[in-house]
């Protein structure tokens, strides 16, 4: 395990005698709380800190008989695309070593990808189950908004982020869905369109007569060898009776920008708790006091727990989010932005109107060399252009592998109506 860094913490956590996920293995991405466990968001802030209670999804693992092998590497506190901004070291690929797994549920696909674990969770705020997935040759599933429990999920971006499954294949990555997706008290944003479900019997790679529509906006720009693998996945979807069409979404072009202003503001509000008082590092284990009461006012303990605790990448979007929700700026850009948003929504509506489900590339790119995305943080942010509109629409999207390209993975997505997971699941399958 130690060769790809894909976990953190590898410690099991039992479940049930038996269930429908009995004698599996689950690594679980370390932005999930699980009780007693070290639970770190790959940040030094959190190091450390052990929750007192279950995630809903871990609780549903363990009455479905799973076994938690660990707790997942991950970018820090989920914000990046490669799973190097962790602070606990980046994930490799195992794949190619010397590239990335993707981000930032890095070490939960890397663990599935490399057989150290059945099967993982990730958490999805703008790709970030799709794009491992897509860069480790695994399949990953982003739910609808709402329908599956935040509750002990670590907040970054609220109002974008669910978690969803990473297994070696769409019907083990749907029996996953099963398991987690459904309504929970704890959590009202949840609904009840998951309870009782079995997507895994949509698995059935029946797509004769589905409409399969292309938005040349995600397919035009990317890498050569990407866009001529997509097409032949397209081409192998025709082949067992699907028909295409083509479909505009001007509205896309705007979607990274209006993804990071809306992300990087509810992270600037969500990350404000970890202060150095209630928990995660303070003034004291930064080293800049013998006790609290050494450590001066208020603000410059604050700040120097947050200076130590956070990393660059942390930083720059609580800094950017903060700016874009302050005064003189919030309709300048926070409110542009979630007006992008409802465009985007609507551009998807319209769309899925002509369409059972919508395809591009995954990833516009084949997976990175280590290091290459923090040379340039908007290369990394580019990366994201054809995951982070399903996010911002509130869909669900599986990506599942399509070919290679020089001998690097590269995914395919499907993005189906609101609930529509039987209807990607399905499509999906029919490319195993």
């Amino acid at each position: 395990m130690a060769e790809l860094n894909a976990y953190i913490t590898e410690e099991r956590i039992e479940g049930a005698d038996d269930g429908p996920l009995a004698g599996k293995t689950v690594a679980v991405k370390d932005n999930i709380s699980t009780q007693g466990v070290e639970t770190t968001c790959g940040s030094k802030m959190l190091e450390g800190y052990v929750p007192p209670y279950d995630a809903t999804v871990v609780e549903r693992l363990k009455e479905a008989g799973a076994t938690i092998n660990g707790k997942a590497n991950m970018d820090e506190f989920g914000m990046g695309t490669t799973t190097e901004t962790s602070h606990f070291g980046p994930t490799l690929n195992p794949v190619d070593t010397d590239r990335v797994p993707g981000g930032s549920s890095g070490g939960s696909a890397a663990a599935v990808a490399a057989g150290e674990a059945d099967l993982a969770l990730g958490s999805d705020t703008g790709g970030s189950v799709r794009a491992p997935a897509a860069f480790c040759g695994v399949v990953g599933i982003k739910p609808t908004y709402g329908l599956v429990s935040r509750y002990g999920l670590v907040a970054y971006a609220n109002s974008l982020e669910q978690i969803g499954p990473i297994a070696p294949t769409v019907e083990e990555a749907a029996e996953l869905l099963d398991v987690i997706a459904g309504s929970d008290d704890r959590d009202a944003t949840t609904v009840d369109e998951g309870d009782g479900s079995n997507y895994a019997a949509a698995a059935d790679g029946d797509v004769e007569g589905m409409t399969i529509g292309i938005p040349n906006e995600l397919v035009e720009g990317a890498d050569e060898g990407v866009v001529e693998t997509f097409r032949d996945a397209i081409d192998e979807l025709e082949a067992q009776g699907a028909e295409t069409v083509e479909v505009s979404m001007p509205s896309v072009e705007k979607a990274v920008a209006a993804y990071y202003v809306i992300a990087m503001s509810e992270a600037s509000s969500n990350l404000a708790r970890f202060d150095g008082t209630r928990y995660g590092l303070n003034a004291v284990e930064a080293g800049d006091a013998d006790d609290l009461s050494e450590a001066g006012n208020w603000n410059e303990a604050f700040a120097t727990a947050r200076e130590e605790g956070f990393g660059p990448e942390v930083k720059r979007r609580i800094l950017l989010g903060t700016f874009a929700l302050s005064a003189g700026y919030h309709d300048k850009y926070y409110a542009k932005a979630q007006d992008a948003r409802e465009w985007i929504k609507q551009d998807f509506d319209e769309s899925l109107q002509e369409a059972d489900v919508l395809a591009s590339p995954t990833m516009p790119v084949p997976p990175f060399e280590l290091g290459e995305g923090l040379e340039d943080p908007r290369t990394m942010y580019l990366a994201d252009a054809n995951t982070v509109p399903v996010n911002l629409a509130d869909l669900p999207a599986i990506s599942v592998p399509a070919g290679e390209a020089d001998g690097l993975p590269v995914g395919l997505q499907l993005v189906g109506p609101k609930y529509g997971e039987e209807t990607i699941v399905r499509a999906a399958s029919a490319l195993e």
